[in-house]
């Protein structure tokens, strides 16, 4: 995902890029295995952040307080975790972003299936992932099912996970009332998928002034 990251700013005029972090250190093209070090000496406007916990949890922290901000790509953060975020980012003005999924069609199934859940009393959601993912459920079937709960108040949707060999991201929404199915399904083939995403994040997460959850399209 960072190569993809570095890839995509490249192609953008307005973007540029100022470093990376990696445990395979090459700082002689701007990539440090310290990430303090790395916002200290390149002084980046964003930080885009895959890692895994508790690593993401300490670069958000330190990019923020910084004045950096960050736009995580890890599911891999509980609520009191980011609402702490959220007040650290309150307390210094900085933007901050967790994105479930950067996939322009996800962002969009979510959308849909906040919309469809007024309409049917039965949901359940269906994800699938490669088969070495580490959370169960994923964060994008997390986000959905919060989602649906808060604009419906609907006290419980059940989420199944699926790992396996040979898939990278799927999830469908199933709804359904007397007589009748919607699924609404996103599929990940490639994680080129993911590019424009996180570029628009970017350019979104200097425009914030806290934690924002979420890419809103």
């Amino acid at each position: 995902m960072g190569r993809l990251t570095y890839e995509a700013i490249q192609n953008e005029a307005d973007l540029e890029y100022a470093g990376g972090f990696a445990r395979n250190a090459d700082q002689s093209i701007g990539v440090y295995d310290n990430v303090e070090q790395l916002l200290d000496q390149r002084k980046p406007d964003v930080i885009v952040d895959f890692t895994p916990r508790p690593v993401t949890q300490a670069v958000a922290r330190a990019a923020v307080e910084r004045g950096v901000s960050p736009v995580v790509g890890s599911s891999e953060w509980n609520a009191a975790e980011r609402s702490e975020l959220k007040k650290l980012c309150d307390e210094r003005g900085t933007g901050a972003l967790i994105v479930p999924n950067f996939a322009i069609g996800a962002i969009l199934m979510m959308n849909f299936a906040e919309q469809a859940a007024r309409f049917f009393p039965s949901c359940e959601i269906i994800e699938m992932h490669r088969a070495d993912k580490r959370d169960k459920p994923s964060g994008t079937a997390a986000a959905t099912a919060e989602r649906i709960r808060a604009g419906v108040g609907r006290a419980d949707v059940p989420i199944h996970s699926v790992r396996m060999q040979g898939l990278l991201s799927h999830q469908e929404v199933l709804f359904s009332d007397n007589g009748e199915l919607l699924t609404i399904r996103h599929d990940s083939f490639s994680s080129e998928s993911f590019a424009p995403g996180i570029v628009a994040a970017i350019r979104v997460v200097r425009g914030l002034s806290t934690l924002q959850i979420g890419l809103k399209l």
